[in-house]
């Protein structure tokens, strides 16, 4: 048996009574309330906008937003000063036997014939070429091309036109909130220049970082192009043409983070909705009821 009464010498105190009290939310007899038709419709309404405005929310939470920002640093310190390239080629006739690519850079690499995990695809019956290569460059200035240097014998008319099918640093990054330059170059057809032309693809590298909901983070690299077309002559006045890919790495690194809602804040703002569109709805109903009866006064005031 619960005991209701605490006595203290003559003092007796009602604890249960004394706790009510501290009732914010008193409540108000139903025999002393009047449903209106106004009321019910105002509540209905009022139920479908807070559902609505719950669903919005909650589709907020549950997706990710993806924000960037710009900062100078050397992202991916653990590379060791590496980049590694991937490059997809066909040149539609120029022969495989012909076909090489060099490395030059700032810091005194020359390598020329790079075979190094690559392959040639012939084409058209022996008369093309399909390069496919992935090789690594240093974080210096320089330049990659593909050329007949690496032949045992210069061709009398190498053809160099081209389609680049693809050219990406560092990892692969597809994500399909981040539309990047990952692969700026990628489609680009030279088939109606000049045969006997050399092209010049002057690459800006745009370090790029993507780090998702786990703190995982992936290097990638973008880049912005400019190219130039012209006939090249060397020393012993023949026509020796190339497609050349000259970068420089820019100093400002691109991140991107994916990010989500706090929960406090999606409960914060559920409760923000549901009490104010209480509140207004509450407003509107108890001015539209008030108006109403002011007006049944007034009508009952002429009639009498």
């Amino acid at each position: 048996m619960l005991i209701s009464l605490v006595c203290f010498s003559a003092l007796c105190v009602d604890l249960p009574g004394l706790f009510r009290k501290f009732d914010i939310y008193r409540k108000v007899p139903k025999d002393l309330t009047q449903p209106t038709y106004t009321g019910a419709f105002i509540s209905i309404l009022c139920c479908l906008f807070i559902l609505f405005l719950f669903l919005s929310e909650l589709t907020g939470f549950i997706a990710t937003e993806i924000v960037n920002e710009l900062y100078v640093d050397d992202p991916d310190k653990d590379s060791g000063g590496k980049i590694e390239v991937s490059l997809n080629i066909s040149l539609p006739n120029l022969s495989c036997d012909l076909v090489g690519l060099d490395i030059q850079d700032e810091m005194g690499r020359h390598e020329v014939g790079h075979i190094d995990n690559s392959m040639k695809i012939t084409l058209s019956q022996g008369t093309g070429c399909r390069f496919e290569g992935v090789f690594s460059i240093n974080k210096v200035p320089g330049n990659f091309h593909v050329s007949t240097h690496s032949a045992t014998a210069q061709p009398q008319n190498p053809d160099m036109t081209h389609t680049i099918h693809k050219l990406a640093f560092g990892e692969k990054l597809q994500v399909q909130k981040v539309q990047g330059a990952f692969n700026a170059l990628g489609g680009a057809d030279r088939l109606s220049s000049n045969p006997l032309a050399s092209h010049d693809y002057i690459l800006k590298i745009v370090p790029t970082i993507y780090e998702d909901l786990s703190g995982k983070k992936r290097f990638s690299y973008q880049y912005t192009v400019a190219n130039k077309e012209y006939v090249a002559y060397s020393h012993t006045g023949r026509i020796i043409p190339a497609i050349w890919f000259r970068y420089d790495l820019s100093p400002i690194t691109v991140k991107y983070t994916e990010r989500r809602q706090p929960f406090y804040r999606f409960i914060t703002t559920i409760c923000a909705i549901v009490g104010g569109t209480f509140t207004v709805a509450g407003i509107i109903d108890s001015c539209i009821f008030t108006a109403s009866e002011a007006w049944k006064k007034i009508q009952i005031g002429k009639m009498s």
